[in-house]
């Protein structure tokens, strides 16, 4: 089992910044696709930034590229999403994911996802208002 605690949403203004973290705890072997993915009110899950554990590869979300910085603290097993020049679509709700899966799926999971996969923290608010 693995657990996953997000931390660090809020509100702030459209251009502000914000940094959510999540910790993990639990068995987590080498070949696992963990990063964020987010959902805003009406809209579909779609994945923000993911990275593939074995060898650190980074995907973002087209519509959060130059913006939107991941990063890891592996030795604290902790998760950072560093999210910069934040607009009113950035609104939602974000999760922290952790999927055993190939980096193929991890590159391809940067979109509107749907069905059931990995795990799933609690989520964690992020509101930007204009």
């Amino acid at each position: 089992q693995v657990q996953l605690v997000e931390s660090g949403g809020g509100s702030v203004q459209a251009g502000g910044s914000l940094r959510l973290s999540c910790v993990a705890s639990g068995y987590l072997h080498s070949s696992y696709c963990m990063g964020w993915f987010r959902q805003a009110p009406g809209k579909e899950r779609e994945g923000v930034s993911m990275s593939y554990t074995a060898d650190s590869s980074t995907y973002y979300a087209d519509s959060v590229k130059g913006r939107f910085t991941f990063s890891q603290d592996s030795a604290k097993k902790t998760l950072y999403l560093e999210m910069n020049s934040l607009k009113t679509e950035d609104t939602g709700v974000y999760y922290c994911v952790a999927v055993p899966a190939t980096r193929e799926w991890c590159k391809s999971s940067v979109q509107v996802m749907r069905g059931n996969f990995g795990y799933w923290g609690q989520g964690t608010q992020v509101t930007v208002s204009s």
